[in-house]
């Protein structure tokens, strides 16, 4: 992946959200944090990584389950604190074995 300057992505917290999307079917999959380290290993390796809050450590998408998500793109919003990233996913999204995490209906 291209070099890109994390440190504008940075600049307000040490984790930032990622919203992660099916780049075929455009269904939001699941939003999960980065940190520097998780971005890094995005890009240098072309799959998700992120960080996780509640076990306070790095983990790879699909390292155990083998449900992982190629990075096909990723995008920074208007103020540098949110990333999208367009993904091929490989299996369900959600550890429950939903395609998405996002299927409770609230409204």
């Amino acid at each position: 992946m291209a070099e890109f300057d994390l440190d504008r992505c940075f600049k307000k917290a040490e984790l930032i959200p990622a919203v992660v999307q099916d780049v075929h079917s455009k269904q939001v999959l699941m939003l999960a944090y980065m940190n520097r380290e998780s971005l890094q290993k995005t890009l240098e390796t072309g799959y998700t990584w992120f960080f996780s809050r509640s076990r306070q450590k790095l983990w790879k998408k699909g390292e155990s389950s083998g449900h992982v998500q190629k990075v096909v793109a990723l995008y920074g919003d208007c103020d540098d604190d949110t990333l999208l990233v367009l993904v091929e996913q490989t299996g369900p999204a959600c550890h429950t074995g939903s395609v998405s995490c996002f299927f409770n209906k609230i409204v």
